[in-house]
């Protein structure tokens, strides 16, 4: 009865580590991994959190489609950032040429400095959104790599994302 669960989530997690394997690969030629196999003795027999393979699925889909809604967020606010700067040097010359005032420019300055700081904050929360979630993968890979399903190459890749991460905030 506990066979078919670890076999389909070993199953599933072979599939999601080869695809991830799949868009990690260097561009080197001589560039690759070697796993050991994985040995009965090897493995353990410690229950699946929640024993639900389909919800720690979808518990993942979650943790990575906020953090895409953050990163566009992010997006978002810069790009609003750009076009307030944009049409800020489009009103400077039409004050120039007395088309407005130069409380009308003001007030566009004022806009543009709370533009600016609403996207340095999505910037931070972008920041900490992707930590937490490498934080998250790193813990999941050691976990899977713990059960005997996962591999030391993706415990690797995990730990090597979150320092860079790491490195970029400080």
């Amino acid at each position: 009865m506990l066979a078919l669960p670890v076999t389909l989530l070993a199953l599933a997690v072979a599939v999601w580590a080869a695809d991830q394997s799949a868009e990690n690969k260097s561009e080197e030629p001589d560039s690759f991994d070697v796993e050991p196999p994985i040995l009965k003795q090897n493995l353990s027999d410690e229950p699946l959190p929640n024993g639900d393979l389909a919800r720690l699925e979808k518990k993942m889909e979650v943790e990575q489609r906020l953090v895409k809604v953050v990163r566009f967020e992010s997006d978002l606010a810069n790009a609003r950032v750009a076009r307030a700067k944009e049409e800020l040097g489009e009103k400077e010359s039409q004050l120039a040429t007395g088309e407005i005032t130069r409380d009308e420019l003001e007030s566009i300055k004022t806009a543009l400095a709370q533009l600016t700081e609403a996207a340095q904050a999505a910037t931070a929360k972008r920041e900490r959104a992707e930590l937490e979630a490498a934080e998250a993968n790193l813990r999941r890979q050691q976990k899977l790599l713990k059960l005997g399903i996962g591999q030391k190459s993706d415990v690797t890749r995990a730990e090597e994302k979150l320092a860079e991460l790491k490195a970029q905030k400080n």
